[in-house]
């Protein structure tokens, strides 16, 4: 795929769309372009947060473990147009969560370093990134807040 066609591609996430087409152009040159077969982890939790996915196509499962040790619940699935891996880096913290494909997927990996440039240099990518994350707190904190009734049921 050219890199014109990645610009194209990145120029759709509400959180690079408003970047100057340069900026685009340099984020879709630095980052990695990679497949996942379904069933493969992109990360786990616990792991050190040193790059964001950005879902080209296909969809993701979030997945924590349970209290109990046995197994794991999908807390969301996510798909195109998405981003995730963002809360570890910006809150310097590990992995919250493990991510694995559902599907084939395309994603675009983004480094930490280049994404922190990239939200320090434009406000508006900032202000979108944080409308992200407190909708999916709002989202998490619901379905954990149903889990969590459900299993006191």
């Amino acid at each position: 795929m050219s890199l014109e066609h990645e610009v194209e591609l990145i120029r759709r996430f509400p959180i690079f769309s408003k970047l100057a087409p340069a900026k685009q152009k340099l984020l879709c040159f630095s980052s990695d372009r990679l497949t996942y077969a379904a069933g493969q982890q992109l990360f786990q939790v616990g792991a050190v947060g040193d790059a964001c996915y950005v879902i080209i196509e296909g969809t993701i499962e979030i997945s924590i473990a349970l209290d109990n040790g046995k197994g794991s619940h999908v807390i969301a699935v996510m798909g195109s147009n998405e981003i995730i891996g963002e809360i570890a880096i910006f809150g310097d913290v590990p992995r919250t969560a493990t991510a694995t494909a559902k599907t084939k997927l395309e994603v675009l990996r983004i480094s930490a370093d280049l994404l922190r440039s990239v939200i320090r240099e434009n406000p508006d990518a900032a202000i979108e990134l944080i409308r992200i994350l407190a909708e999916r707190l709002a989202n998490t904190t619901a379905h954990l807040s149903m889990l969590s009734n459900t299993a006191q049921s």
